[in-house]
């Protein structure tokens, strides 16, 4: 009787482990996959960015917004539409940001965002793999006599509010013993002008973002140098609110398929000479063979529409710091892995 009753036992926890998985099988689809269907259904992308950052996101003299920023959302156009123009751009400061991915106002953010584990838990959302990185820096006036870091004791520094930034700045100061003045200021170009003025003795951001400052908006660049040093990690990536796992797998694996198509040196210039290739791993990614694209929910060309339309991470990085932009800038850590760099494509395979 008490063999029965173990065999009764261990049948049943085997019926109901069953019946558990295929419960959660079947709701699945209701909880992911919406994403998609309501990008496709309205038939663009809506894609929150910076609104005035030069090199990731800004609007030029023809009203185009263009960055690196803006192509990735151009690329994730490309793989969902085909179309890398089906794309609406919404500029957000860093207080909307946030409200903006978690209402659902925009579908993605793709805006000088610092992946960290207190936005990845705590904010509802999820990173991409980081498409950027850089870290805080400074720039001061030539003539303020700064050369380093401790020169900056008892200056007034100018920073937005709720950004990565800001709290960079406490903690290298608290770090060093150094005293300063905060000026907050959550307007983007109110913030430039309030150094630019002399509000400010000195003016922290992305060091990336500083050349932008100081060759656009100042009116005489040599009069403005950016101190030596990068102060913090600040890993860029596009994010996406939790709970849609299919859209999620979408973002991070455009931002994978740039870094892979760059490392077999698939590019703009030869995507469709590269469509003969026979080694299985460029068939793989441009769609000649397999299925990879389905299994994301997309047709199996999308990272062929991506490279033709917007490019490899080199074609991106090159069009907005290489040496013929406008602002060249060594590629470093944003190199690939096989050039001393940390982007590292997961294989698509």
């Amino acid at each position: 009787m008490l063999k029965r009753t173990k065999a009764f036992a261990a049948v049943l926890l085997i019926a109901l482990g069953n019946f558990a998985f295929t419960a959660f099988a079947e709701d699945a689809p209701a909880a992911n996959g919406e994403m998609l269907k309501k990008i496709k259904a309205r038939g663009e992308l809506v894609c929150g960015v910076h609104p005035a950052r030069h090199g990731f996101a800004a609007i030029d003299s023809k009203g185009n917004w263009v960055g690196l920023d803006v192509d990735f959302c151009r690329a994730l156009a490309a793989a969902v539409f085909g179309d890398a123009s089906k794309v609406r751009f919404t500029p957000l400061s860093t207080a909307q940001r946030f409200p903006a991915i978690q209402s659902g106002e925009v579908d993605v953010l793709s805006r000088n965002i610092t992946a960290s584990l207190t936005r990845d838990v705590s904010l509802g959302l999820n990173f991409a793999p980081p498409d950027f990185y850089t870290g805080t820096g400074f720039m001061v006036r030539a003539n303020s006599g700064v050369k380093k870091i401790e020169d900056l004791d008892g200056a007034t520094v100018c920073i937005t509010p709720g950004s990565s930034t800001e709290q960079n700045v406490a903690q290298i100061f608290a770090s060093r013993h150094l005293h300063y003045t905060p000026v907050v200021i959550e307007n983007n170009k109110e913030y430039v002008s309030a150094y630019l003025s002399g509000r400010c003795d000195a003016i922290a951001r992305d060091k990336v973002a500083l050349p932008g400052v100081k060759n656009f908006d100042a009116e005489k660049p040599e009069d403005h140098i950016i101190l030596p040093g990068i102060y913090s990690k600040e890993p860029l990536a596009m994010a996406v609110r939790k709970g849609d796992d299919q859209w999620f797998d979408i973002v991070k694996w455009v931002v994978y398929a740039t870094f892979n198509a760059e490392e077999l040196q698939v590019g703009q210039a030869n995507v469709d000479e590269q469509l003969k290739s026979a080694d299985p791993d460029i068939q793989g990614l441009l769609g000649v063979s397999g299925d990879f694209g389905q299994k994301l929910g997309l047709d199996n060309k999308w990272v062929y529409n991506i490279v033709k339309q917007v490019g490899n991470y080199g074609d991106i990085y090159n069009r907005h710091f290489g040496p013929q932009s406008t602002e060249p800038l060594d590629r470093d850590l944003n190199n690939l892995w096989t050039n001393g760099g940390l982007l590292y494509g997961l294989p698509i395979r």
